[in-house]
């Protein structure tokens, strides 16, 4: 008897112990109840597992013995976290035989993700990346929010909203350099001008594409206005532009005419001081006099003027260069061989030749025909011929055959150019001169004196 009155103390003794560490749930307390139901407890089979206490959140137990025993045998705790925490582990654990729970939780502090960095802005936060943590975002000068100014870590570890982004919307800002007016240098129609490179400057960015529309500082202008701009983009395309005008005067001397079927070539448009101007004469024609004048400081021009005469071809000279020296810089040369006046090839080509004279003169070509074979072989340019030694010196020096019809084109160094073994219409054949033979002046010429074949 006393034995079992000991196990009955005992009993009482650990079950107190027990219940004194634990939570209130549900506004009851754990010794009233155990007093009031004392009389219901089956003090032989008991078994205790120990309190629940869970941090920053709430354990609600049942048992199926009633409310004063939720640490008995086959109690059911159903774990739930405060507001911003996460539950880990069983949602509802129970109490075994084994004196243990059947699972283990506890509530860990609920966080959102790490915002990106935004380019050209910053957040600040209230509290960190935590629930309930707002975080406010600002962007650089120059820049401006598109999308949402804060966004809000929310209870289930999502940030509310999108991320926002900072725009460019501030245009750069650059100042060009003042006009000024420039006087030519002596001998030039042009004035060479310098000036830095403006600077631009831009909120957001540090390094600005600054485009130059006009000429580059440091080169010669011409005379009159010149208009200089400057453009500048941000990275966000942001634009800015400034001008200035640079004016050019020149001094001018009188201008010269051009020769009687001639033309002249000066340093510039309208003379000035130190202008030289030089003589050129028309296919067929050769100077006579100076080379080229010059604009002198009394404003007169130096020597007489130079004179465009027919050019004259000495036929009866005795060796082939002899010949090609008097065309040398001077005049292209098509060679025309066949094998006999009769021969079909010849005989068109010499219509289509007829026809195109003048077109071959515009272009500063002569024709030299080779035609027949020794003894009766024949060379001329126009009605003036050859002596036979020029005629095998030329078909040795340029390899012209006088088995088939061939032309040949020397350029005006003496370089055969291309070559030719079926008879050529005057387009085909002008065609090509005008695209590899001429040089810019010619072809402007050209154009000038078209007309004048039609």
């Amino acid at each position: 008897m006393k034995r079992r009155s000991l196990l009955v103390f005992l009993s009482m003794l650990f079950y107190l112990t027990a219940v004194s560490g634990t939570t209130d749930h549900d506004g009851y307390s754990d010794i009233a109840e155990e007093e009031e139901d004392t009389t219901y407890l089956d003090y032989d089979n008991l078994h205790w597992c120990h309190s629940l206490r869970l941090t920053n959140g709430e354990a609600t137990c049942h048992s199926p013995r009633g409310r004063a025993y939720r640490t008995t045998q086959g109690t059911r705790c159903d774990m739930r976290c405060d507001r911003g925490y996460r539950l880990i582990g069983s949602s509802s654990i129970q109490c075994m035989a084994n004196r243990r729970w059947s699972g283990t939780s506890f509530c860990r502090k609920m966080r959102c993700h790490v915002l990106p960095l935004i380019p050209y802005g910053k957040y600040t936060c209230t509290q960190g990346f935590v629930v309930d943590s707002r975080c406010d975002f600002t962007c650089s000068p120059g820049h401006r929010i598109e999308g949402e100014h804060s966004r809000t870590c929310q209870h289930g570890g999502a940030w509310s909203g999108a991320q926002p982004v900072c725009s460019d919307t501030e245009p750069p800002k650059i100042r060009c350099p003042r006009s000024r007016i420039k006087f030519a240098d002596p001998g030039k129609l042009t004035a060479r001008v310098s000036w830095d490179t403006p600077v631009a400057t831009d909120t957001a960015d540090k390094v600005l594409d600054v485009i130059l529309v006009g000429q580059q500082p440091g080169t010669d202008f011409n005379e009159g206005a010149n208009i200089i701009r400057y453009k500048v983009y941000d990275q966000a395309r942001n634009r800015a532009a400034c001008k200035f005008i640079i004016r050019v005067e020149v001094k001018r001397c009188p201008a010269l005419l051009p020769p009687l079927h001639g033309s002249l070539a000066c340093s510039s448009d309208i003379t000035n001081y130190g202008s030289t101007c030089e003589y050129h004469c028309d296919a067929g024609y050769e100077r006579r006099g100076v080379s080229g004048r010059v604009c002198q400081f009394d404003r007169n021009w130096s020597d007489d003027p130079a004179e465009c005469v027919p050019m004259e071809i000495k036929s009866d000279v005795k060796t082939a260069s002899a010949l090609l020296a008097q065309f040398f810089q001077k005049r292209r040369l098509l060679i025309l061989s066949a094998p006999n006046t009769s021969d079909p090839d010849y005989e068109l080509q010499n219509v289509m030749i007829q026809k195109t004279d003048c077109g071959l003169e515009l272009r500063h070509v002569t024709l030299i025909e080779l035609v027949g074979s020794p003894p009766h072989e024949t060379g001329r340019i126009k009605e003036n011929n050859l002596t036979s030694q020029v005629v095998d010196e030329l078909r040795q020096t340029f390899r012209i055959s006088r088995s088939y019809f061939s032309m040949v084109l020397v350029d005006k160094l003496g370089l055969d150019r291309e070559r030719f073994i079926t008879p050529m219409a005057s387009e085909e054949l002008f065609s090509y001169i005008d695209s590899f033979e001429l040089d810019e002046e010619e072809r402007e010429s050209l154009e000038r004196h078209r007309d004048l074949c039609d």
